[in-house]
């Protein structure tokens, strides 16, 4: 095992963190690093130390979603109502980023940009992941991991431009519901597009309503798919490792793809 993994190759799936980075409306101010702690002159012995403080959302650069994360009519996955009991200041009860175990699976890459990037704010449908699958010559089966390629993530350093996005569409989302993936992602900001609020479901960001609230499937948002693309690579084993932050919303994370 170890022989196979040492010749195996492996994507790093994750964005750059800094200042700046493209950032939702709602979980502004984004990534923030402040040196706390300083190399100087003076210290009574030779070694010096350095350290800083992270300030943060949790839903800022690459993350996943916890369960916790949307509700439905104030009603989260598995029926839980939000009420004092769940829903508190420091944090929720049940549903928790603390809760997901990490993910390690198959994963697959639905590459529907292609060789060009969708034009800004497309609703990838279900014949688009089709036809995309049907391309790699993969099948999405139950319990994999779905990354869908939009082409943003090589505009992840031009925010105007990455928060105009492709996203999937809210029947999109439901083809992977239908396949009762384990967990799904993309290369924009909310894996929806950030636009009018679906005019069945009448809400906005109509997948994070059915992947999260209703399948109870994470979404992880703000990958870098570019160097597994370019590589053609559509099939891997997906390494995804949610931090243990209790009651939290959400967690970053560093995913890799090995193959």
């Amino acid at each position: 095992m170890l022989g196979s993994l040492e010749s195996a190759r492996i994507f790093d799936l994750e964005q750059l963190r800094y200042q700046g980075a493209p950032s939702h409306p709602a979980h502004a101010p984004g990534f923030n690093y402040f040196l706390h702690r300083h190399h100087a002159r003076g210290a009574p012995e030779a070694r010096t130390g350095a350290s800083g403080i992270v300030v943060m959302p949790e839903h800022s650069g690459t993350h996943i979603d916890a369960l916790a994360h949307q509700a439905e009519n104030l009603t989260l996955h598995g029926g839980v109502h939000v009420d004092e009991g769940v829903q508190t200041s420091v944090g929720f009860r049940q549903l928790g980023v603390e809760t997901m175990a990490p993910l390690v699976g198959r994963g697959v890459l639905l590459d529907v940009a292609g060789e060009r990037r969708l034009d800004p704010e497309y609703a990838i449908t279900p014949a688009d992941l089709e036809g995309a699958a049907k391309h790699a010559q993969v099948e999405v089966r139950q319990d994999d991991v779905v990354l869908v390629r939009t082409g943003y993530g090589s505009l992840w350093s031009k925010p105007d431009e990455y928060l105009r996005a492709a996203g999937i569409s809210a029947a999109g989302s439901r083809w992977l519901v239908e396949r009762k993936v384990r967990a799904a992602g993309a290369d924009n900001m909310a894996f929806d597009v950030m636009g009018p609020a679906d005019p069945e479901l009448k809400v906005t960001l109509p997948g994070h309503i059915l992947l999260l609230v209703r399948a109870g499937i994470p979404i992880i948002e703000n990958l870098n798919l570019e160097e597994l693309a370019a590589a053609r690579v559509y099939e891997f084993v997906f390494v995804c490792l949610p931090l243990k932050m209790r009651g939290a919303t959400g967690s970053p994370v560093r995913p890799i793809a090995i193959a």
